[in-house]
């Protein structure tokens, strides 16, 4: 039997592409990459929403707290070997009024409640952190400034050291995103380009055949 990796983020993992507001095709997605490099074993199940949050109900859009979905999520794709949590960049928002360290405890509340999901799991609870790419001070000038406030690159920064803390508290493997995808996007400042895609693939096929059991 394959071995399960559900996929739970936002716009990066569903494949947004900036250059036209639409959608990386199965070939350029690091979902769909990652499947494909690490081989038949695998199954890589797709999970990714455009500006979802750890915890977070947005006022504007319904549907995009994480929090309310990782359960009926989980258990539609049982049995799963990995969890993979990509999210962040859409609480920085201005609009959510959260600084970094509390976005970590939205990421702690939503892994707690996968872990919670026992059913869900082969084996037992597997999940993997990744850290999104930062967002770039430059996005402030863009069109997508208008929406996601002030405030948001600052902590974007701050992420990566607040997830890891809580990656070691929960006992979950972490990942950096901004080490892997280091190409910038000069469109939005924000979201994955091709070659953020292929890179972050490349990255973590080289990592999950070491945790998954």
């Amino acid at each position: 039997m394959k071995k399960h990796i559900v996929c739970f983020g936002d716009s990066n993992t569903h494949g947004y592409r900036a250059e036209d507001n639409g959608r990386f095709g199965e070939d350029q997605r690091w979902t769909k990459l990652l499947e494909q490099y690490l081989g038949d074993e695998y199954l890589v199940l797709e999970e990714g929403l455009s500006g979802r949050t750890t915890c977070y109900d947005d006022p504007i859009h319904e549907g995009l707290s994480g929090l309310s979905y990782i359960y009926p999520c989980l258990m539609s794709h049982e049995p799963v070997d990995l969890l993979i949590i990509m999210l962040g960049t859409n609480d920085t928002k201005e609009r959510f009024s959260s600084s970094a360290a509390c976005i970590a405890l939205g990421l702690k509340r939503l892994v707690a409640k996968a872990i919670a999901t026992t059913d869900c799991w082969r084996n037992k609870a597997n999940i993997l952190i990744i850290t999104p790419k930062n967002i770039e001070k430059e996005y402030e000038q863009t069109e997508v400034g208008a929406t996601m406030g002030r405030g948001c690159a600052e902590k974007s920064e701050a992420l990566g050291s607040e997830f890891k803390k809580i990656a070691e508290l929960m006992k979950c493997h972490y990942f950096d995103a901004n080490e892997a995808a280091t190409e910038n996007n000069h469109i939005d400042y924000m979201h994955l380009t091709a070659q953020g895609h292929q890179a972050l693939a490349k990255a973590l096929a080289d990592l999950i055949p070491g945790i998954i059991p």
